[in-house]
């Protein structure tokens, strides 16, 4: 079965602008609007959300709180904070007169409440230490709120103590006694990310003491490094709460043992766990309206992190659990009930697009809710479904979804980007590796003129178990290339999200065959349909396991392309095995550790065929990027060279896996598109 799709109509595009047409640029990339993290008031009529701005001056985002009433015949947005410390993460107080954000403008994150009535924000925290984030009770008379603690420490004081103590040390060495050594991009501290409970006084500020609810689990409640307020939820009645932690132990490193605790929200006794038959993930609980159900998230083969979440529905009274929606192949990522508690909402990856579902719990019956684009966050209240959706030709925007009927409410960028002319994207499907359909999509130059060809950047995503959709990035984006005058194509490989579980199983154990046959038949299949693309002048990029599968394409492959671009990408599986942070990955993909199954990862270790290189390479690192770390990248450069193979090296000392600072953004993105330019272009 072929998904056809063209492009028409979905860019957010000013009309009548007297400006020529123009590609789309880095800069243009770099300093957009970005909106995120709707939520709808307790009656479903208003829904606040964040938009970023980008400071080049200062190199940072900032971002602010706006608000939209949806009882307005035409809803305007409305800015509701203007202040030169950032305010993120807003909730809605249970009576809808005021929105509860974290804000750093008393110098450290703290929480804050704003009146909706009028007047100025004030604190609802004054905690010697920074609130990562937090939940406010439905009744609203209590905090949850995560920091990052010494776990032997009895009170928050000493644990700002003991920062200040070690700010004074003159000695800068550590020492370890188990993994996590350094995880993502951070080296272990000593402390962990604790939750706490506090209550709320009649003046509306936290007074007491917060209590611990999971200090006495060794783990980090939310997890570390991605984790938040989505991993810990109230009860309706504001009693309980429940959150997910991976004990860590000696183990934590090759441990994706998630469980669900119940606690009392005042503390008063220790977690319960919920989940402690299931040694793979369980996470993201929420209570069903009328308190008696926990939905949660769960997924059944220990060690692997891109497994199937399943929908499991838990019985409060009596622990019983039952799966919803079995047969349904595919793996959401968050969850909320309805407002009547008869179905789930949920979002999930599909065939290249990122979708919202709504599940009847009774039945599993799967409708989805919206159809082309990505999801990004969402929020579900009374009769209203408020969420951010982008796709291959605009940044998120907000929308809201009543009574089946869904209205765009926000058009953030639309004056900046009045002038540009998008690249016309469609997808295309083929018969990959084993006869398998397999998907991708190709995109026109902003410029394309019937009859002629034009260069190609061929785009291989990470993950592996990830996916290259429908929607819109703000590190690997088709439109930076589509506006550099480039063709675009970009393949859903086995071992992609979004088209069943086994298909994204795959790649485990396979990373240089069938996702190197799908790349080659995927890239061949679209040169056939679409003859604008110019199978003589091609470029591959990719990062991570992009990366990686431009160090296995270079000595596999290389006849294929003019140039590689090659962003922390796996050089020696090797010292991959050993070095990277998260060994389950490694474990898993491979059938276990180096150690153990020597031969698994040598079956596909790019080191092994040096020898065959010869296609110039862009090699780019960074420094913080502990996932796949520096010797990686310096080790690819190092083999560039020795071969006497064209070369360079782009190396970000300040940077991890991702490149976020703006500055290092547009850096990054010229620095590759002159790599392109004088390969395909002379």
């Amino acid at each position: 079965m072929r998904y056809h799709l063209l492009a028409l109509g979905a860019a957010l595009v000013a009309t009548g602008a007297s400006a020529a047409p123009r590609g789309f640029t880095v800069e243009d990339l770099v300093n957009m609007e970005r909106v995120g993290s709707p939520a709808v008031s307790p009656d479903g009529s208003r829904v606040v959300y964040t938009v970023r701005s980008t400071d080049m001056a200062k190199n940072r985002g900032h971002t602010d709180l706006w608000m939209v009433d949806l009882r307005a015949a035409k809803p305007a947005p409305v800015r509701l904070t203007n202040h030169s410390a950032s305010s993120t993460d807003p909730e809605w107080s249970p009576a809808g007169d005021a929105i509860y954000f974290l804000s750093g403008r008393s110098g450290s994150s703290q929480v804050w409440r704003l009146p909706l009535s009028g007047g100025e924000a004030s604190m609802v925290t004054s905690l010697p230490l920074d609130v990562d984030n937090f939940r406010l009770s439905p009744t609203g008379d209590r905090l949850l709120m995560s920091m990052s603690v010494y776990r032997e420490c009895p009170d928050l004081a000493c644990s700002k103590a003991k920062d200040e103590e070690r700010g004074k040390t003159k000695a800068s060495g550590r020492v370890y006694d188990k993994l996590f050594v350094r995880h993502w991009d951070t080296w272990a501290d000593g402390k962990n990310a604790v939750l706490y409970s506090a209550p709320i006084d009649a003046s509306g500020r936290v007074s007491a003491a917060p209590a611990s609810l999971s200090g006495t689990l060794d783990g980090d409640v939310p997890s570390k490094p991605f984790g938040d307020h989505d991993e810990y939820r109230f009860s309706p009645d504001g009693k309980t709460v429940l959150f997910s932690a991976r004990i860590a132990g000696k183990t934590e490193a090759w441990s994706t043992n998630f469980d669900l605790y119940a606690v009392p929200a005042d503390g008063s006794a220790a977690p319960r766990n919920l989940t402690q038959d299931n040694n793979a993930w369980d996470t993201k609980g929420v209570y069903s309206p009328d308190g008696r159900t926990i939905a949660y998230l769960a997924m059944t083969r220990p060690g692997f992190e891109a497994d199937r979440f399943h929908i499991v529905l838990m019985d409060v009274a009596s622990g019983k659990k039952r799966n919803v929606a079995e047969s349904w192949d595919r793996s959401p990522g968050s969850m909320q009930w309805s407002a009547d508690g008869k179905s789930l909402i949920v979002d999930a990856e599909d065939v290249g697009n990122h979708k919202l579902f709504s599940i009847d719990v009774a039945s599993g019956k799967v409708t989805a809710l919206t159809d082309k684009g990505s999801i990004g966050g969402f929020d579900a209240r009374h009769d209203t479904i408020a969420f951010t959706q982008s796709n291959l030709q605009s940044g998120a925007q907000l929308f809201a979804l009543k009574g089946g009927k869904a209205r765009q409410l926000t058009n953030q960028n639309a004056d900046r980007l009045a002038d540009v002319r998008w690249g016309e994207y469609e997808q295309f499907s083929f018969a990959g590796a084993g006869g398998d359909t397999v998907h991708g999509y190709v995109m026109k130059p902003w410029n394309a003129t019937p009859g002629r060809k034009y260069p190609v950047a061929f785009l291989v995503h990470g993950g592996p178990q990830g996916s290259f959709g429908n929607g819109w990035s703000y590190r690997w984006n088709p439109q930076t290339y589509a506006g550099a005058g480039y063709a675009v194509v970009f393949i859903d490989f086995h071992g992609s999200t979004g088209y069943g579980q086994k298909f994204t199983d795959a790649i485990s154990g396979d990373w240089g065959g069938k996702p190197l046959e799908d790349l080659k038949k995927g890239l061949a299949a679209a040169e056939a349909k679409y003859p604008w693309l110019d199978h003589e002048k091609r470029c591959a990029l990719g990062a991570s396991y992009g990366g990686y599968m431009m160090n296995w394409i270079e000595g596999n492959w290389s006849d294929g392309f003019k140039c590689i671009v090659n962003h922390d990408g796996v050089f020696d599986a090797r010292g991959m095995a050993f070095s990277t942070e998260e060994q389950w990955f490694t474990d898993w993909e491979n059938g276990g550790a180096y150690f153990a199954v020597p031969e698994n990862h040598e079956r596909f270790n790019p080191v092994n065929y040096v020898k065959n290189w010869k296609t110039p390479m862009l090699v780019v690192q960074g420094d913080m990027d502990f996932r796949i770390p520096t010797a990686q990248g310096l080790s690819t450069f190092t083999a560039l060279q020795r071969r006497g193979i064209e070369s360079k090296l782009l190396f970000f000392p300040d940077e991890n896996h991702w490149v976020l600072k703006p500055a290092n953004s547009v850096l990054w993105h010229h620095t590759v598109l002159d790599w392109l330019d004088a390969h395909l272009k002379q």
